[in-house]
């Protein structure tokens, strides 16, 4: 099984759907609700509803899901039965094998409860309508390539004394988002070192994001958050929330962190832990999901937003 346990909590949507054909003759006694085990839509509503909420059971490597949603629409056509089946969740992961198998048990209940009426009734396709929640959704353009800056905050990094292992962290997922690395520095945990050096990248230099590790935490010498809050002129509190908490569902240390975020200028300046794991995890929290925020002080607006609603009547349909 694959691990999700680095990635976020979005609203994940899949639309599923399968076609059963049928005789014109089967199709009339469903709609005259004359079939002899009784109204098979209803039933196979059910049927798609559980076979939802057990993927994980039927199909080995899926992951269990709590299931917020299921919405099953039939429609009778002169020949065929069309089902679909809309599934929301939010989770770590997709839900289109969710989607895709009750649309399945969908149509084979209705094979089940009418095959002693039709012969030949025939499941002809399964497919995967849409999706909807995984990160590929955030990934939307920004119209040139970013600049940003890495800046490790130590004294023991600064002294040599210690090895630095975040800012490569940084710098590497820095490079996997094809975003520019003007500058990688490491500096002391001074607080006028550190508010001339996030100045320098805001005011002069005119990047786009700055990333700060070490420095957050409560020992006498952390002053990253002080000397941040110093220079930034608009705090971005979401972002450090959602750092936070993060973290917390993977250490229980995590709230002991002070970083900040915010802009100064068209800059955005962000506080990440010092820890390589502390680092890691924030890492896994911001991208792609903060690029987004470039998009908006350009002037850009926010991605439309496709709703997929459920019918009145429960989610189930029929002509």
């Amino acid at each position: 099984m694959r691990d999700i346990t680095d990635k976020i909590r979005t609203l994940r949507i899949a639309t599923a759907q399968a076609v059963l054909t049928a005789s014109p003759e089967t199709i009339q006694l469903i709609r005259d609700n004359r079939i002899p085990k009784g109204d098979p839509l209803p039933v196979a509503k059910v049927a798609a509803v559980q076979a939802a909420k057990d993927a994980s059971r039927i199909i080995p490597y899926c992951h269990p899901l709590p299931v917020d949603y299921v919405g099953v629409d039939f429609e009778l056509l002169e020949t065929a039965i069309t089902v679909t089946v809309t599934i929301k969740v939010l989770y770590k992961t997709g839900v289109e094998m969710e989607a895709l198998t009750a649309a399945s048990v969908a149509a084979l209940t209705l094979y089940d409860m009418l095959k002693m009426l039709d012969e030949t009734m025939e499941i002809t396709g399964v497919k995967l309508l849409r999706k909807t929640g995984g990160k590929s959704d955030f990934r939307q353009g920004i119209g040139r390539q970013l600049k940003a800056a890495v800046v490790v905050i130590s004294d023991s990094v600064s002294a040599g004394t210690k090895n630095d292992l975040s800012g490569q962290l940084i710098a590497d997922r820095l490079k996997a988002h094809e975003i520019a690395i003007a500058d990688y520095t490491v500096i002391p945990d001074d607080p006028e070192t550190i508010k001339t050096t996030l100045t320098n990248y805001a005011d002069t230099q005119n990047l786009d994001l700055v990333l700060t590790t070490g420095g957050t935490g409560m020992s006498p010498r952390d002053n990253t958050p002080e000397a941040t809050a110093a220079v930034i002129e608009k705090i971005v509190p979401g972002i450090g929330e959602m750092l936070r908490d993060h973290g917390q569902e993977r250490t229980p240390y995590s709230m002991l962190s002070r970083g900040l975020a915010g802009l100064r200028g068209q800059t955005l300046i962000i506080n990440l832990p010092g820890s390589k794991n502390g680092v890691r995890e924030s890492l896994d929290a911001l991208f792609p999901y903060v690029l987004h925020g470039f998009k908006i002080l350009r002037g850009g607006g926010h991605p439309s937003e496709q709703e997929d609603k459920p019918t009145a009547a429960g989610g189930v349909s029929s002509p």
